[in-house]
């Protein structure tokens, strides 16, 4: 891990356990290191499971199963893309293939200039409008691929 990097997890280390009294949960922690950082990088998961008293095993898990965590840096716009059952019967799908053409990244990736990532999701509760798709923390429906340059037109 750069220093920088460390520096910035120690920092965050430091603030929770200033909270005396304050019993942190494995998901606090990593939330709270994702949003010092924009990420929580897999080499401070042994720092981490240390100052839990919990094992490494825990905190990746955990890392793991959290869609809304990540293990590299995001672009500084998040987009989802729902692919739950009622967004694929409405074509989810052609919204994801012409998601990636438009910004040239495909799922999990990062466009080159780092304005946008590219992520599915499996439900946004928005099944009566779909598909849907979530950017930030900004739900659209009824999204369909022609929709898609003047929706993200607004994240420039």
């Amino acid at each position: 891990m750069e220093p920088s990097v460390a520096h910035r997890v120690e920092q965050v280390l430091e603030r929770v356990s200033a909270q005396a009294g304050t019993r942190v949960s494995i998901l606090d922690l990593l939330e709270k290191v994702e949003a010092a950082i924009g990420y929580v990088p897999l080499e401070s998961i042994p720092r981490l499971a240390q100052s839990l008293g919990v094992s490494e095993a825990q905190v990746a898990g955990v890392l793991s199963y959290y869609p809304d965590l990540h293990t590299q840096p995001t672009g500084r716009h998040v987009v989802r893309v729902c692919l739950g059952e009622a967004c694929l019967a409405n074509h989810g799908n052609r919204v994801l293939q012409a998601m990636c053409k438009h910004l040239q990244a495909d799922v999990g990736e990062t466009t080159s200039d780092g304005r946008c990532t590219v992520e599915t999701v499996y439900c946004v509760g928005n099944c009566g409008v779909s598909p849907s798709v979530v950017i930030d923390e900004d739900l659209y429906g009824r999204v369909t691929p022609d929709r898609l340059p003047a929706l993200l037109e607004r994240y420039k």
